[in-house]
């Protein structure tokens, strides 16, 4: 990719771009359809994608599938554009600028620098970005977060119920404290599992470095399952699309991230978990149709907010009726605040959960 668009190239890029979302629609009278209500749409929007694009199959995709069910709707009109290393950033946002979208979306933490400096630098243009906060106060920069670490303690709590070699696997993209959210709250899972098994159960931890590298997310996971792991949880991107294709080729078991993947390994998922940036967007877009769009704020979704965080089982019956409604009952203590969830290191260590 080009360090800098040229305006007129930017803007055939977005219009393929625009094309290509038409052409994934089965129909071409569907496809016109979409098009007609995309056309008479009275808010536009941008996407710039971190890293695995919007085949990642975990949250790029996820936001593309809510701004694209949007468009469909009729409600929107949208482009996007693919980032594929970090240097892409900030030429992207730059091309984004171009389609003169009433909101430019960036999907990740990853691109809170090149975002707030677009801000700053463009302060009649609307932005929000996806898991990160407005840590700046930036008046046309709204910030979208998740509790990350409360569904992923149950889906700890899960891989350390089925785990029957008390040895289970973490796999993680990139260090941040956003990943931090998913480990930590995944270890305090397998925690409460232990200890009402009256066991000790070991947490294997890497990071792949990367939300693109499938084939290091293979690796990963070969080593864990071969040092005994047999459940294995991925918060990676597309990286873990790798860890599935380990789960499979050994047989164990996989928890995944971000949006239902069953389809991945409908055989061995156990659950995932579910984060609805789709739905964040969604809600975003209504709010600023309706002149409430929440710039200079951050945006919060946990549990409590039902269908914004949760949690989807398989459909291959391999966790059980008992194991499920437990589940049920610990998202409701966490829901009222009878369970606390660590965040990071030292929380999970002050709260007790390293004993």
């Amino acid at each position: 990719m080009k360090s800098k668009f040229k305006t007129a190239a930017a803007i055939l890029a977005l219009s393929l771009g625009l094309v290509a979302c038409g052409k994934k629609d089965d129909s071409s009278n569907k496809e016109s359809n979409n098009a007609s209500n995309s056309s008479k749409a009275e808010v536009s929007a941008t996407m710039v994608t971190d890293q695995g694009g919007i085949n990642d199959k975990s949250f790029n995709q996820s936001s593309y599938e809510g701004l694209k069910a949007y468009q469909d709707e009729g409600k929107i009109k949208f482009d996007y554009i693919e980032s594929h290393k970090d240097s892409d950033y900030q030429p992207n946002l730059e091309s984004a600028l171009d389609s003169k979208s009433d909101i430019i979306f960036t999907v990740g933490y990853a691109l809170f620098d090149a975002t707030s400096k677009a801000a700053e630098e463009n302060p009649e243009q609307n932005y929000a970005i996806i898991d990160n906060e407005n840590s700046k106060n930036q008046k046309n920069l709204l910030g979208i977060t998740f509790a990350d670490h409360e569904n992923s303690f149950l889906v700890g709590y899960i891989a350390g119920m089925k785990t029957e070699s008390n040895n289970v696997g973490f796999v993680g993209g990139m260090e941040s404290a956003v990943i931090d959210r998913f480990q930590y709250g995944f270890m305090a899972g397998v925690k409460q599992a232990a200890r009402e098994k009256g066991k000790d159960i070991e947490v294997q931890v890497q990071y792949a470095n990367s939300y693109s590298d499938q084939a290091k997310g293979k690796n990963i996971a070969n080593q864990m399952y071969q040092n005994g792991a047999d459940v294995i949880f991925q918060a990676a991107g597309g990286t873990g699309i790798g860890v599935f294709e380990a789960a499979k080729e050994n047989n164990k078991y996989i928890i995944g991230v971000d949006r239902d993947q069953k389809e991945e390994a409908p055989d061995n998922i156990l659950a995932s978990t579910i984060k609805g940036v789709g739905k964040a967007v969604q809600l975003t877009i209504d709010d600023y149709k309706e002149g409430k769009f929440k710039g200079g704020e951050t945006v919060s979704y946990s549990l409590k907010d039902g269908d914004a965080l949760g949690i989807a089982y398989g459909d291959n019956d391999l966790v059980s009726k008992e194991v499920k409604d437990k589940v049920e009952d610990l998202r409701n203590q966490i829901v009222d605040g009878k369970i606390k969830v660590p965040q990071n290191e030292e929380e999970f260590t002050s709260m007790g959960y390293d004993k």
